[in-house]
């Protein structure tokens, strides 16, 4: 009869810390591909809410579409509810092109909408609308559900840099972090408490859309704040003498 040898358990110590190593090495590579899946995802319903865009302006007279935004009463998609993806909605064809797969919502939405886990199921879209870039009606724009009270026209014509100038993004960028947003005093999202916005959607960066129907992915502060907020071509972070953070963004974001 043939002895069978049974593992020690010094051998069986060293399976396990070898099945824990290579554990520690493949999770961080799986989670990495997992949110790079869900980036290229995300770039992509940005590219075709970039090209519904530019279709509702063609068939508009060359005009943009109200401005709204966050406006949770009525709560998104339901009747009554007033927000941009709602004007695009005929050129989207599918209200899952304006839920990013990185939208995490923030310590914000449940509060403000209860029950609700992403920004797209509070406000009906992952992605900000830049105000500057939108037009504006008097009584009948709002944010916040709180009406506007001026009126501002914005159409193709006046727009001096299309390819430059942003008019949607990802809500969430790494990069408004604490840690690189000091004091909170220049994009305003990680704040302390009661006006804390910020949660981590990722960590690499986030979808843009511009003006003329492209979008692409800005992954540094220094991209972010590069790029064009208002028909007349202010950078983001240019100086504004009277906004919040004395920059264009602040102005317009």
């Amino acid at each position: 009869m043939t002895k069978q040898r049974a593992f020690t358990l010094i051998e069986l110590l060293v399976v396990i810390a070898i099945v824990a190593i290579l554990a520690a090495i493949l999770f961080p590579v799986f989670a990495q591909a997992k949110e790079a899946g869900k980036a290229t995802a995300c770039l992509s319903n940005a590219r075709q809410i970039g090209l519904a865009l530019r279709m509702y302006v063609s068939d508009h007279d060359d005009t943009m579409p109200i401005f709204y935004a966050y406006n949770s009463q009525p709560p998104a998609w339901q009747a009554g509810h007033k927000g941009v993806e709602v004007e695009l909605m005929p050129y989207a064809k599918s209200r899952e092109l304006f839920r990013s797969p990185l939208d995490a919502g923030g310590p914000y939405t449940s509060q403000d909408v209860p029950g609700a886990q992403t920004y797209w199921e509070a406000y009906g879209s992952s992605y900000r609308f830049t105000q500057c870039m939108y037009s504006m009606i008097a009584g009948e724009s709002s944010g916040n559900n709180v009406p506007y009270d001026f009126t501002r026209i914005v159409t193709d014509g006046g727009v001096e840099f299309p390819s430059e100038t942003r008019v949607m993004r990802l809500e969430m960028f790494p990069f408004f972090d604490r840690s690189v947003d000091v004091g909170c005093q220049r994009y305003g999202y990680d704040c302390e408490p009661p006006y804390n916005y910020y949660r981590r959607w990722g960590s690499r960066g986030g979808s843009m859309i511009f003006f003329d129907g492209h979008a692409k992915t800005i992954t540094s502060p220094g991209a972010f704040d590069a790029t064009r907020v208002n028909p007349e071509g202010k950078r983001s972070g240019e100086a504004h003498p009277t906004s919040w953070s004395r920059t264009w963004y602040a102005e317009c974001d």
